[in-house]
């Protein structure tokens, strides 16, 4: 008898205490749910497992990982619709301790007891499925050391320049772009870097430090154009080799110096200017200030750092903040997002003078899904040169980031700061956005 689609519906309903947001397809062949729109599909009872033993949105993402859950339509409105059940509810409607114990042992309400045991029944035999290989391996002592952040950026860059290469398109740039109407993913990579040069008002001769420097694109950008000499760093020895090949390519091994270093390790400033694009959310809170502190003390005075950093919104009690456990397990393990006004702070007590924030929440929606767009595009290639398992991560975590972004649960800024001395840096603009041409 096909009927573990219904069933599953009729007992998630009486868990959520509302109708199904989407369509199920269980491994049975059954459907239930509203019709027209998006289908969840379950494609063997280990979906169940995964989602029982895992409440939330890990469950969720391992079995789309592994392959047991899958989606029959748009992926954006099917996010849209599971992922505000999620969000409306703390993110995990089990509490997540029901992982050791099994769900039902901590449910009260009767008729919840009835409908996990029922749930439990279906997704049998009741055994805890490991997790897909692609996670990240967790490790024991303090994060945020320097080999710790190293083993954390080689997890998600190291996984071949060709791969990130049919994601990102030529620009190889990996950040949010900067958009105008009717422009190219190309076209806005390319203003993104100008308006990161024209803000640190580079000239020719400056010396720019271009921390997180990934393929190299920035430092391309600004030697090519502007004229500087720059200094890039990345953890990453495949975006470092990358990026050197690119500027031997370009002639410019005269002005551009890649390195494999940390940030902490820099110690050969002053420099006119910094950027940080995209590089900060690995540092970590507990590690901020030393972060911030290390910029300064490489800047001359009147030196500008620009530090482009995604944002999560502040939560009403900043001790139950979590770090989203998908993002951790599979695609940035030990990174940390903070609240802009943490960051700015942040800038300020090291020292910095913070002179404009730019807001670029509703680019980056527009970026990632131009990146989802060619992730799909390149799907057999993209297995092929990762797993399958792998190009899933992406596929998933682009495509949530991307309507986290549209719905204000994420944003991202550029936060222009300067040393400055006792008295006014020069060269400052007096109209904080009418940037050196």
């Amino acid at each position: 008898m096909n009927d573990a689609a219904p069933r599953l519906a009729a007992l998630a309903e009486t868990l959520l205490g509302d109708p199904l947001p989407v369509r199920i397809r269980a491994w049975d062949g059954s459907e239930a749910g509203p019709l027209g729109g998006p289908v969840l599909v379950l494609n063997n009872r280990r979906a169940l497992r995964r989602i029982l033993w895992k409440p939330g949105e890990l469950g969720l993402a391992r079995a789309w990982v592994a392959g047991d859950l899958t989606a029959d339509g748009d992926l954006f409105e099917l996010l849209d619709r599971v992922g505000g059940l999620l969000w409306e509810r703390d993110r995990d409607p089990v509490p997540a301790a029901a992982e050791h114990r099994g769900p039902a042992a901590l449910l009260r309400d009767p008729r919840a007891r009835a409908a996990v045991r029922s749930l439990v029944g279906l997704a049998r035999p009741w055994t805890k499925p490991a997790p897909p290989p692609e996670e990240a391996p967790r490790r024991g002592g303090a994060r945020h050391t320097k080999v710790s952040d190293r083993r954390a950026v080689s997890h998600h860059y190291d996984v071949g320049n060709t791969f990130y290469e049919r994601v990102l398109g030529p620009s190889m740039v990996y950040s949010c772009a900067y958009w105008t109407p009717g422009g190219s993913l190309e076209d806005a990579q390319r203003d993104k870097l100008d308006l990161v040069c024209r803000k640190l008002a580079l000239r020719p001769g400056d010396r720019l430090l271009d921390v997180g420097c990934g393929w190299g694109s920035m430092a391309l950008h600004a030697a090519r154009e502007y004229g500087v000499r720059v200094t890039g760093i990345t953890l990453s020895r495949e975006q470092a080799a990358y990026a050197r090949k690119r500027v031997a390519e370009e002639g410019l091994a005269d002005l551009v110096e890649i390195r494999v270093q940390d940030y902490r390790d820099v110690k050969d400033g002053p420099y006119d200017a910094i950027s940080s694009i995209g590089m900060a959310e690995h540092v970590g809170a507990e590690r901020y200030r030393t972060y911030a502190r290390s910029l300064y003390g490489l800047l001359r005075p009147g030196g500008r750092l620009l530090n482009h950093q995604i944002a999560r919104r502040p939560e009403p009690d900043e001790e139950s903040y979590r770090i989203d456990a998908f993002i951790d397990a599979y695609v940035f393990p030990d990174g940390e997002l903070s609240p802009l006004g943490t960051t700015v702070g942040e800038l300020e007590r090291a020292g910095f003078e913070v002179r404009d924030v730019e807001a670029l929440r509703e680019h980056y929606a527009l970026t990632l899904r131009a990146w989802v767009a060619r992730l799909e595009e390149h799907w057999a290639e993209a297995v092929r040169l990762t797993s399958p398992g792998r190009a899933r991560v992406w596929r998933l975590y682009m495509a949530a980031s991307a309507l986290a972004f549209e719905h204000n649960r994420l944003g991202v800024n550029q936060v222009l700061a300067v040393r400055t001395g006792t008295r006014s840096a020069s060269g400052m603009a007096l109209r904080a956005r009418e940037w050196p041409q």
